[in-house]
């Protein structure tokens, strides 16, 4: 689909550079929606559907008008609306009817038009009918909805378990010809975010705090591991993969599927890199009992004798913390510091966290 087909040249070349043209209607109005978005959406966009910056302000503007034109057809046609979906490929809303009669209407309004079986409330019915009988569901079906492309109501089984479908169906007393069947790789699960300060468990037991986001699962204090670790929830999370204590302080853990590791600390403080603060400069740290507690970095290259064990090249600052911090983020602006260790009343001791991702062949996880 070329961009010129929905916003024409002028405005294409508009979002193309991010210049703001006030010659055309349609290119200031391109140009100024892309300042409601998101930051990152575009470049998400770009990365993950394979667009240009252009390109892809130019879907969204089309997916909106899309969208707006579903609510229009829907409340005109009633009961004969039958679904719509947005073809990428025309740009076009394709909106489905189940009277003939109707489908003038549909293309006078600027969508595609297409013949279907099932009203959209009829569709919306089967789902009711089969959630009305969830609980009678074999492990197998994983779920279902609607499929406003197919025009029909999609039921999603496990490989080897479509001969569980017919008896639901029938149990639910829904038309089986507005189902579809389709197999499904895995059994849908709950997925947590990794974030820095977080509390997790460790052999359900003993709390310490997650430090920072790394590919694959995240940084802590050494001293917390080894031993299976759980999450803030009480949702298995994954193991220690390596940890270094006394001599060093650092621990990484490797998280399974239900986990995705982000760069971002609870409170929101994303994290851009490991840029090392100056002795003096504020710094802050997240933990799973003090929270959220600032100070300022004080003497660096510290030796601290633990009665467990001597910990190397730790840095001092006056940052408050109690038990249960172990393993928190120190960030000083958004710039990942170290994972905090230990201290006493009047200085809180952190492990740098440069020394710990070389160590562990990791790379912080960026917000």
């Amino acid at each position: 689909m070329k961009i010129t087909k929905l916003l024409g040249a002028a405005a294409t070349a508009a979002l193309a550079t991010g210049a703001l043209v006030t010659g055309t209607p349609a290119a200031a109005s391109s140009a100024s929606s892309a300042t409601l978005l998101n930051a990152e959406m575009v470049p998400a966009l770009q990365r993950d559907l394979g667009l240009t910056a252009g390109q892809a302000l130019a879907r969204i503007q089309s997916e909106t008008a899309a969208g707006a034109l579903e609510e229009s057809l829907a409340s005109a046609l009633a009961g004969s609306f039958g679904g719509a979906s947005y073809d990428e490929a025309t740009g076009k809303l394709r909106v489905g009817v189940t009277d003939a009669a109707k489908l003038g209407q549909v293309l006078a309004s600027g969508a595609e038009a297409e013949l279907v079986r099932f009203s959209a409330a009829q569709l919306d019915s089967t789902v009711d009918k089969l959630n009305a009988g969830e609980r009678a569901a074999d492990g197998a079906i994983t779920g279902w909805g609607v499929d406003t492309k197919t025009n029909r109501v999609t039921l999603n089984v496990l490989p080897g378990g479509n001969g569980v479908v017919d008896s639901y169906l029938e149990k639910t007393g829904v038309d089986k010809a507005a189902v579809s069947v389709v197999e499904t790789p895995s059994a849908p699960t709950l997925k947590y975010d990794v974030r820095g300060g977080d509390a997790y468990y460790i052999n359900n037991s003993s709390r310490c705090s997650i430090g920072f986001s790394v590919n694959g699962g995240f940084l802590t204090a050494g001293h917390c591991g080894p031993g299976t670790v759980t999450g803030s929830n009480r949702v298995a999370m994954g193991s220690f993969a390596r940890t270094s204590f006394p001599t060093n302080d650092y621990g990484h853990v490797r998280v399974n599927g239900n986990w995705t590791p982000r760069g971002v600390i609870n409170n929101g403080t994303r994290v851009s890199g490991s840029t090392e603060a100056a002795t003096g400069a504020s710094i802050c740290k997240s933990g799973s009992t003090t929270g959220w507690t600032c100070g300022t970095v004080g003497a660096k290259n510290q030796t601290v004798r633990y009665a467990e064990g001597t910990v190397y090249g730790m840095t001092a600052t006056n940052v408050r913390s109690q038990a249960g911090d172990s393993g928190g983020s120190f960030i000083a602006g958004n710039q990942a510091q170290g994972m905090l260790s230990g201290g006493n009343s009047s200085v809180t001791y952190f492990f740098p966290v440069r020394p710990a991702l070389s160590a562990t062949g990791t790379s912080l996880v960026l917000g």
